[in-house]
């Protein structure tokens, strides 16, 4: 039970169905659907949608998404694959002739097709019981009437709106100025686009005047895009990946995701006895900043599109978690691994829904950076992701780009099973996101914390050399974790953000949200 005389966030406990989500508006929609007769993944999608309006900068329909999800009555947790392709003419060698090193971050190059609302549909059609159309008209409403800006969305604004190219600053700008918290942004643009697929289906985003408005957009600056990539665009159905940790078992979604490295991470830091230290210690933040190079490292040789990945089995394998885990000193940190080319950063969603019946929805949904590529289409504003600069560049590589290929995503959707117990979660953040899971998933199997206590605690995260630190650290866990040999600095923001609902035994769900985000978990 926390501390009722500090500032924090109890668990939301309901019986229903609860949503948990980083903005109000969108947890408030999910629970309408789910009380007009929807399901869990009718509110998921809707208010996934929803926040593409609400969190501009985080997500929009321009971007990709990977979900994970459980029908009534049964355990096995499924997944799709809602992330694009390269165009069928993109080329790394192309980009190498030019002198490329690494595919540019706002350039037409890095925007691979959104894959997301072909999700959607998909999944609205396989698993829904309300419509696409039932799903959209919310956001068609609030995209028209304008969303006050909310205080993290503001803060994240002004820095992320840098990368936006010309045409797209008369949609995500207000008469020429980042927005400040409490103005109301509208986006007719997409709201009519909404209604074109609520009322046409979902071919009148991939093709006709909408996908038009996207490629003429792309080819503008230099594209290689064709209407017939965005026609090509479809999710596919995957495998989940899993492994156990103590007595729990974390199921991630498969590659191209990243979510095999927070797999490996907790089978590295099994060789630990995790349990008998502080959980806001500085030998723990250690211990978990070095499994974390060796993961990530792991994560950088052999992940990428599932077609392309390689030796995933020996990556999840406990004899290679043990070998990583020998070469960890717990008194000294060990040079960071060596980065690759690929662009990570921290601009995503989560939306988790568990309904009455307990179907079971962890969906996250990204345009990448903040804003994306920058690049919108004139006519309808939509923001085009630049999922593209999660690939390489370097030759022969499994995460080269290539025409038609997928590249390795940082977003991961995940689930927590604990004997008969599931946990539908996620932790935004990027680069972070793998070691944001096995940070929830060791404060509840090592140190019990509730699913709200666990998103709480204070983070840490060794990227790229430097081990930033949040401020619910002591300044004493920074001195020791200098001395051990880190570079250590306090972001100016707060790392990631997270939502879980614990599906209890006695048939209780009980929500948490990060107060990180502007969001809450919502029950009924």
């Amino acid at each position: 039970m926390r501390d009722f005389h500090s500032p924090g966030r109890s668990p939301v406990l309901a019986t229903n169905g609860i949503c948990a989500t980083s903005h109000p508006l969108a947890a408030k929609v999910a629970i309408d659907i789910l009380n007009n007769g929807g399901n869990a993944m009718d509110a998921a999608i809707a208010g996934a949608v929803l926040l593409g309006i609400a969190e501009p900068q985080m997500t929009g329909i321009g971007g990709d998404c990977f979900v994970l999800y459980t029908r009534p009555g049964d355990d096995a947790v499924r997944a799709l694959n809602g992330s694009g392709r390269a165009p069928a003419a993109a080329s790394a060698a192309d980009l190498r002739a030019r002198g490329l090193t690494s595919v540019p971050l706002t350039g037409p190059e890095a925007v691979t097709i959104p894959t997301a609302m072909a999700a959607f549909a998909h999944l609205s059609e396989t698993e829904g019981k309300l419509g696409l159309d039932a799903l959209l008209a919310p956001t068609i409403r609030y995209a028209d009437e304008g969303i006050p800006v909310a205080p993290r969305v503001a803060f994240d604004w002004p820095e992320a709106a840098k990368c936006l190219h010309p045409g797209a600053r008369d949609h995500y700008l207000i008469d020429g100025k980042v927005p400040k918290a409490g103005q109301i942004f509208r986006a007719p643009g997409q709201a009519e686009v909404l209604r074109r697929v609520a009322r046409d289906g979902i071919k009148a985003f991939y093709e006709g005047e909408v996908a038009e408005d996207m490629v003429a957009a792309l080819k503008a600056l230099g594209g290689v895009h064709e209407l017939s990539d965005f026609a090509a665009a479809a999710p596919i159905e995957s495998t989940p990946v899993s492994g156990a940790y103590k007595r729990a078992e974390l199921v991630e979604h498969p590659p191209n995701g990243q979510g095999a490295t927070a797999i490996l991470m907790l089978n590295i830091l099994s060789h630990f006895d995790i349990a008998s230290l502080d959980p806001m210690g500085a030998e723990r933040a250690h211990l978990e900043a070095e499994a974390a190079k060796l993961a990530y490292d792991a994560r950088n040789r052999f992940l990428a599109d599932p077609d392309y990945t390689t030796r995933l089995d020996y990556m999840l394998a406990p004899e290679t978690a043990a070998r990583l885990a020998a070469l960890i000193d717990p008194k000294k940190a060990m040079a960071a691994a060596a980065p690759l080319t690929e662009a990570v950063h921290k601009d995503t969603i989560y939306i988790t829904v568990v309904d009455r019946d307990r179907m079971a929805v962890s969906l996250i949904y990204s345009i990448f950076h903040g804003f994306g590529s920058g690049i919108a289409s004139d006519k309808f504003g939509i923001l085009l992701q630049n999922r593209g600069a999660g690939f390489t560049l370097q030759e022969c590589h499994p995460n080269e780009m290539a025409g038609g290929k997928r590249p390795m995503h940082t977003i991961i959707p995940a689930m927590l099973r604990q004997g008969r117990t599931l946990m539908p979660f996620g932790v935004m953040g990027g680069a972070y996101q793998p070691n944001g899971h096995a940070r929830v998933v060791s404060n509840m199997v090592d140190f019990g914390m509730d699913p709200q206590a666990a998103i709480d605690a204070p983070r840490a995260f060794s990227d790229a050399g430097t081990m930033k630190v949040e401020r619910g650290y002591s300044n004493a866990v920074r001195a020791a974790l200098a001395d051990l040999g880190h570079k250590v600095e306090i972001p100016d923001g707060p790392i990631g953000g997270g939502q879980a609902i614990l599906i209890r035994e006695d048939g209780v769900l009980e929500g948490g949200s990060d107060p990180r985000k502007d969001g809450i978990a919502l029950g009924y």
